[in-house]
């Protein structure tokens, strides 16, 4: 191998910039991030882009570092066995180790209607199609928000402090991830703000129309705006490289968040899939994630062993529009009774937000100083992965390094 090692990083989101950053520690190391966009999303404001009340958008410059190369282009096709990447815009780039820091956009709804007539948010470009529909739309034309996790339950929120007639249509449960008493908290936060909030068994989403939204216990919701919430896809770059994946197109990798194929690849953030048993998709996954990715490629670089994934969630912030919010507490990613709502809850929420950019601006200015990742947080991993919940992968076909 030259003495000089060619790291690319592709994606640019939460996992790639920090991975990104982290990787400048070594002097002989150049880093080179490729991303289809040219400023950085983030991406837990897109409800505020929606809402007409933040870009959610930040320049590359304010978090990425001095020392990471940023091309703005597609990666088409990553070819394993020549170790480069294929761009949209022709031609390769060769690395001598690359970290899949894909992401994950909006999944095939999988509804008759859903994907002609109902708007996703999970993506820039999403968001931004919906703001000009919502500020074309009468006043009083019914606005239905699909699905009632973080993203469901901010953009109503956001929608209805905006002056919008709100449905929150959950498909089940609202916050599922709340406990009982956070989720009264959102419930009553809701009915403030005039958010009709649908739950139970029977407001499953069976068709969308031009005009309504049908569910499965055959009511039939006016709708002037249908907004799609309900779950997330990751791209299938990993599937049409022949890369080995989970069932949704994660990248498959061992604890150490290297590929089960080929040892120069490691994934970060929500399109990895480690021990075939991955993360909650979040960027309070993806940050530690990408730091991970990194060291995990600076230990083979300096001949060590990487060290195996930590990772825990302690809480999970949401916001109800600009003034009001919660912050569940959790133990071992399971919501507890405690939590923080109000303008207390708004103002942890906006402080996680503005939390993040620092973290990310951070490790620019001092690669390797971001720590959260090797907090204790392996001891349910391990027994989730000896109760056989996931699988450590074989590694007997991997590509030496």
């Amino acid at each position: 191998m030259a003495e000089n090692t060619e790291v690319i990083v592709v994606g640019g989101g939460y996992a790639g910039v920090m991975a990104a950053n982290r990787l400048t520690q070594r002097d002989d190391v150049t880093v080179t991030l490729i991303n289809p966009r040219p400023s950085f999303v983030h991406r837990v404001r897109l409800h505020q882009l929606v809402g007409g009340t933040d870009d959610a958008v930040v320049d590359y410059r304010d978090v990425l570092g001095e020392r990471v190369r940023l091309v703005v282009d597609t990666v088409t096709r990553i070819g394993v066995a020549e170790g480069n990447v294929a761009l949209a815009s022709g031609g390769t780039v060769d690395y001598d180790y690359l970290v899949y820091a894909v992401g994950s956009g909006s999944a095939d709804p999988g509804v008759p209607g859903a994907a002609e007539f109902a708007y996703p948010v999970a993506t820039l470009e999403e968001a931004g199609r919906l703001r000009p529909v919502l500020d074309a739309a009468p006043a009083s034309a019914a606005v239905t928000v699909v699905g009632a996790g973080p993203t469901g339950i901010e953009t109503a929120a956001e929608l209805a402090e905006a002056g919008h007639a709100v449905t929150l249509v959950c498909g089940g449960v609202l916050g599922p991830y709340l406990h009982a008493r956070g989720r009264r908290s959102v419930a009553g936060h809701l009915a403030g703000l005039g958010v009709t909030v649908l739950d139970g068994p029977g407001t499953k989403v069976t068709a969308v129309t031009r005009d309504a939204v049908e569910l499965g216990d055959g009511r039939r919701l006016p709708s002037g705006v249908t907004i799609w919430t309900a779950g997330f896809g990751v791209p299938d770059l990993a599937v049409r490289s022949g890369l080995s994946t989970d069932a949704l197109g994660r990248l498959l990798t061992d604890e150490t968040l290297t590929s089960v194929d080929d040892i120069r690849i490691v994934a970060a953030g929500d399109s990895a899939a480690p021990s075939g048993l991955p993360l909650r998709m979040s960027c309070q996954a993806a940050m530690p994630l990408g730091a991970r990715a990194a060291d995990t490629v600076l230990s083979r670089i300096a001949g060590e062993r990487p060290s195996p994934l930590k990772q825990a969630f302690t809480a999970q912030c949401v916001s109800l529009g600009r003034r009001v919010g919660i912050f569940q507490f959790a133990r071992n990613d399971v919501a507890v009774w405690l939590h923080i709502d109000g303008r207390p809850g708004a103002r942890l929420k906006e402080a996680v937000c503005k939390g993040i950019i620092k973290h990310m601006a951070d490790e620019a200015g001092k690669p390797g100083s971001y720590s959260l990742h090797r907090v204790a947080g392996r001891a349910k991993r391990r027994q989730q992965l000896q109760d056989g919940r996931g699988a450590e992968p074989a590694t007997a076909g991997r590509t030496a390094q």
